[in-house]
């Protein structure tokens, strides 16, 4: 029995033009404005130049480009004939590039001019690429992006995939190590837009969206192409880092009526001190790391709006968990969305009880098929339909859950289990703390005890006497164990590319032999 035919690429561009919707706005960047006609269009020629340079079906294709019309085109061309587009941070390091690419076995890199310096050194050392193909800047002896699609048909029929195809990959985001390559197929990767984008966000033809999450993080693939192509919306794409001047100038300029982010970004965006208008957004959504809810009232005692949280992976492949508007309870994640199913158990196996903390896993029709090359961490994270998220939740009686930090990252502290989050959130609340990661430290007797690593907010000065205040300031809220032992004081949080901390770093930190 032949499988019934499925390409994303269809279901994101083709039924705009069919249904009439050819001349509706898809992008707009950096001024300019390009139709769900264009991007057609532009898609065509890139999955025609691909075809150019010998690439076949399920051969990777490796994507290292700022958020543009360009990336869009090379992601949605790749998928529409077959081909498995890899996204990859422009934010990394060569060591990176030289790991992930040699992992991925691209056969064709498409990469922006100005991350090449770090790609040609180890270049002869990726012994499956063939061809370099070269955006925004001046290709030398590589292939031209212009050049080579301005040579291209702008029409292009789309490969006779399935719904169970391989489509994309994407890298975990490595908060505790190695990244993985993530595996994720054709019809899952609709899902979010039905799930997410119409049940918490209400997304329709007529919202503009603003996405702080860049393309080749999960967050931001679906907030930027994936939910708003689905429902005919138009997307902002910001090429730049996403700096809070940079994304207040823009929502004065392009006027988006949905902003997604992730925490750290909006607690950015209150750092700055002049008043912006953010009139024309209906809804702010968050993911990539649990909202404080010292965070969220801020946000909406400053600019009159809540946020969304939810809770989602790269390996779910979007939100699964969220609040929901009119509903949201801050310093949650929210209740399930409709058409995922979500437990929380204990170690053995069984069901937790009501507010009971235990493993979060989910299920539902967007997951990931598995890892690439990584056969034992599939088996850890893919069990079965569900999905073991690493993440300790609780959930109440009315289906609110409660992020308790990662499986990995709870302390037990005097025979009690301690959240970094719970204390986090206390320390939060003090006007001297911007930000601050709580993670296991040992002391001289070799029992574990929280340390808490803050990064001052303006005009604050990191010294002893703040480092006792604030102790002080969490015995005062929290159980006398929960108190940080130690606070260490540093310029800035180690984090991924995705604003995500990488607590793995500050647990294994020559830091901790001075404490304050």
């Amino acid at each position: 029995m032949t499988a019934e035919h499925f390409n994303l690429s269809e279901a994101l561009l083709d039924v705009h033009l069919a249904a009439g919707r050819g001349d509706r706005p898809a992008l707009r960047c950096e001024g300019v404005t390009q139709s769900y006609r264009d991007v057609s269009r532009l898609v065509a020629r890139a999955g025609n130049a691909l075809c150019s340079l010998g690439v076949e079906v399920e051969d990777r294709v490796a994507l290292l480009l700022p958020d543009s019309p360009e990336f869009v085109a090379m992601f949605l061309g790749a998928i529409r004939i077959g081909a498995v587009p890899v996204t990859l941070s422009t934010y990394l390091t060569r060591d990176d590039y030289a790991e992930l690419l040699a992992d991925c076995r691209a056969r064709v890199l498409v990469a922006h001019a100005s991350v090449m310096p770090r790609i040609a050194p180890i270049r002869s050392d990726l012994r499956h690429l063939r061809n370099v193909v070269i955006a925004g800047g001046d290709p030398g002896d590589d292939i031209g992006y212009d050049d080579i699609r301005r040579a291209q048909p702008d029409e292009l029929a789309p490969e006779a995939t399935t719904a169970d195809d391989m489509a994309f990959w994407q890298y975990s985001s490595g908060t505790t190590g190695r990244p993985k390559a993530v595996v994720h197929l054709h019809g899952p990767a609709i899902a979010p837009a039905d799930l997410h984008g119409t049940h918490v966000v209400g997304m329709n033809a007529d919202d503009r969206v603003l996405s702080v999450a860049k393309l080749f993080f999960s967050y931001g693939l679906g907030a930027s192409l994936l939910i708003p192509f689905r429902h005919g919306a138009s997307s902002i794409l910001v090429p730049g880092r996403p700096e809070p001047r940079l994304v207040f100038e823009t929502i004065a300029r392009e006027r988006p009526t949905l902003l997604y982010a992730v925490p750290t970004a909006y607690a950015a965006l209150l750092a700055v001190p002049e008043s912006h208008d953010l009139s024309s957004l209906r809804r702010c959504i968050s993911a990539g790391e649990s909202l404080p809810a010292p965070l969220y009232e801020r946000w909406r005692a400053r600019f009159g709006l809540e946020i969304l949280d939810g809770i989602g992976s790269t390996e779910i492949g979007y939100i699964a968990i969220s609040n929901f508007p009119g509903r949201a309870r801050p310093g949650t994640s929210g209740q399930v969305i409709p058409g995922y199913e979500a437990r929380v158990q204990r170690a053995d196996g069984e069901p937790a009880a009501i507010g009971e903390v235990g493993d979060l896993l989910v299920r539902g029709p967007s997951t990931a098929a598995f890892y690439w090359r990584q056969r034992a961490a599939t088996k850890h994270t893919f069990r079965g339909e569900w999905v073991f998220t690493g993440d300790r939740y609780s959930a109440d009686a009315d289906g609110y859950y409660t992020n308790h930090g990662r499986s990995d990252d709870l302390l037990r502290v005097s025979g009690h289990w301690v959240s970094p989050l719970e204390v986090e959130s206390v320390l939060l609340r003090h006007a001297a703390v911007r930000e601050c990661a709580v993670v296991a430290r040992a002391d001289g007797d070799g029992l574990i005890k929280p340390c808490a690593y803050v990064v001052c907010a303006e005009g604050a000065t990191a010294a002893a006497a703040l480092a006792d205040e604030l102790k002080a300031f969490v015995k005062d809220s929290l159980a006398p164990y929960k108190y940080p032992r130690w606070v260490e004081f540093i310029p800035e949080l180690p984090k991924t590319s995705t604003g995500k901390i990488q607590r793995f770093k500050l647990r294994s930190s020559r830091l901790a032999d001075h404490p304050t």
